[in-house]
């Protein structure tokens, strides 16, 4: 890739869907729908480049947006397709700016696909990362706010052409309170933008390089299948994952409670895997991997559900009995790993007071 980035193919676009499922953690909407909506923009000839952060003058100005609602809801309510668009035009209006690139809230499952359809609709490019190096259930869990993004203006857009407009927010969590009651009301699916951010702040907050990441292993999951490899093995290697389970799932419980999916998965151990049960607890995404009753992968590091002949990412909204699963763990990126990220994204933040957080492949960050 040079250093003013490239331009996203039509071919590119499956393998993206497939990498940012895995990312996904299980969350961040359906990605083959997303690709759809994109492709269409492709084949009328819209076209949008992906570059890095470091192609940007420092005052210019990037919009982060992503939807927001419970997954689950994204299989029967599709999108119109310009939610996000019209959401990043309110907020360049309230912020009295001129947006130069988008960036994802997530590089997770169809948000991956939301500032690319954005992009592609203003003209304009994407910076190559996003907030969060995988998928989180809350607006206030990216980079960008953790280490100080302002909380507004932003603004909300549903399909039927509402936009809502917070002006005045004190704190991200209020901004979280407000936009979930407000797409709770919009159907569990809406756009959401939050104020353009200098190009210099994104650069050392943003979890650089996803959008490259999520291609690249999509390509490799694509490659072990057509070379008929183990697709599972093969994700291991191209994403300094880890296999944790193996199983076949026992029982699903999913409800949609305050605009998020929440429940569980249970699975049985099959092919002489190391335990005899695994429980999943869900968000929208994957949180917390138990194996016979102790927890071994909990957030911010990514608990991937893969299906076990095909490698094909299992989102929690089509999680159900009977699949047989291989359960990955992946390492989160650095910037979610400080004390200060771990407040925000670590497993205490989602109601787990119990359990102190132990990464994958080493200690967490100590600034």
């Amino acid at each position: 890739m040079s250093d003013s980035g490239y331009v996203l193919r039509e071919a590119d676009l499956l393998p993206l869907s497939i990498g940012a499922a895995l990312l996904g953690t299980g969350g961040g909407g359906n990605p083959y729908v997303g690709m759809l909506r994109m492709r269409e923009l492709v084949r009328k000839g819209a076209e949008v480049r992906v570059i890095p952060a470091d192609a940007l003058p420092d005052d210019s100005w990037v919009c982060e947006v992503g939807g927001i609602g419970a997954p689950v809801v994204g299989i029967e309510k599709i999108e119109e397709g310009g939610e996000c668009y019209r959401a990043m035009r309110a907020v360049e209006e309230a912020a009295g700016v001129k947006v130069s690139a988008m960036i994802s809230a997530e590089i997770g499952g169809s948000n991956s696909l939301e500032p690319i359809i954005a992009a592609a609709l203003a003209g304009l490019p994407v910076v190559d990362g996003d907030g969060m190096g995988r998928a989180f259930p809350e607006v206030q869990m990216t980079t960008f706010f953790i280490y100080g993004a302002k909380a507004a203006p932003a603004a909300i857009a549903d399909d039927k052409g509402n936009v809502v407009v917070f002006k005045e927010v004190i704190d991200m969590f209020w901004l979280e309170r407000f936009a979930r009651t407000v797409s709770v009301d919009m159907g569990a699916a809406a756009g959401l933008a939050i104020a353009p951010m200098r190009a210099d702040f994104v650069r050392r907050t943003a979890v650089p390089g996803t959008v490259t990441q999520a291609l690249r292993i999509g390509r490799s999951v694509l490659d072990a299948r057509a070379r008929r490899q183990n697709v599972v093995q093969r994700v291991v290697e191209e994403s300094a994952g880890k296999l944790f389970f193996s199983g076949k799932v026992t029982d699903v419980r999913r409800e949609l409670s305050g605009g998020f999916a929440r429940g569980h998965a249970v699975l049985k151990g099959i092919d002489g895997c190391t335990g005899s049960e695994a429980r999943i607890a869900i968000q929208n995404e994957n949180l917390v991997l138990w194996v016979d009753g102790v927890p071994v992968i909990m957030v911010p590091d990514l608990i991937v559900n893969l299906e076990l002949d095909t490698g094909e990412p299992i989102t929690t909204e089509v999680l159900r009995y009977g699949q047989r699963v291989a359960v990955v763990g992946l390492p989160a990126h650095d910037l979610l790993k400080t004390p200060k990220a771990l407040e925000i994204v670590g497993p205490r933040a989602f109601g787990y007071p119990e359990l102190t957080f132990e990464p994958l492949g080493g200690r967490p960050i100590a600034a």
